[in-house]
């Protein structure tokens, strides 16, 4: 500790170091994320429904959610889960797999993160190839190539040479490959809550701040 004169210099600049603290967290608690959320139609349309569920309890981290379904989504969604849900999530703003006015077709908007969930193989290789021919692929190509966050959940095996050298592409162009592999040490009771380890992984990823089991951790 350094003084100067009597006084010292952590007293001496005090009120400075207070101003600075709370404008960092005044900063942190003003910037909220604009996500995108794409479902395909690959099996797992469970995920897709925890992390709608998710969304909403964290809405205060939220400014705005996009979601785009593609048409065997909203099949398999039907076919799995017995339903159709996804309507009812009024919360959330959705677009149409051929909207391409939809505001994350352009980098402008500044969705910073995009989820795909559960994420089709063929999905993945139109990607990890530049090939926008859908509002998914579109944002997806958008989030890569101004640098933002780009999730990908996968759910298929076992994987073919093609999968996994489309997963090394957009790994290394920028994206997360995060498999929808459960883990069950913190004991799930339910089908939702073995998919919610995966969702729970998916958040953290994405950067929000949740409640849910650590290893390890009281």
């Amino acid at each position: 500790m350094f003084f100067i004169g009597r006084c010292r210099v952590r007293t001496l600049f005090w009120p400075f170091f207070i101003l600075v603290s709370f404008e960092k967290t005044y900063f942190c608690m003003m910037i909220k994320k604009k996500v995108i959320v794409a479902v395909t139609g690959a099996s797992g349309s469970i995920y897709a429904k925890v992390l709608f569920d998710q969304l909403l309890k964290l809405k205060e981290q939220i400014d705005a959610v996009g979601i785009v379904m593609s048409d065997n989504a909203k099949e398999v969604w039907q076919f799995e889960l017995g339903n159709q849900e996804y309507n009812q999530f009024k919360d959330f703003t959705f677009y149409s797999k051929n909207d391409f006015n939809a505001p994350f077709a352009s980098g402008s908007a500044k969705y910073d993160t995009m989820i795909i969930v559960p994420c089709s193989m063929g999905t993945l290789g139109r990607i990890a190839h530049g090939i926008s021919n859908d509002l998914i692929s579109r944002a997806a190509d958008v989030v890569l190539k101004e640098r933002r966050k780009l999730i990908a959940v996968v759910r298929d095996t076992p994987f073919s040479l093609i999968h996994i050298n489309n997963m090394k592409t957009v790994t290394e162009a920028g994206g997360i490959i995060c498999p929808a592999n459960p883990s069950f040490y913190s004991l799930p009771k339910s089908i939702e809550e073995v998919a919610g380890t995966v969702i729970s992984r998916v958040l953290d990823l994405a950067g929000f701040e949740q409640e849910s089991y650590r290893w390890q951790e009281d």
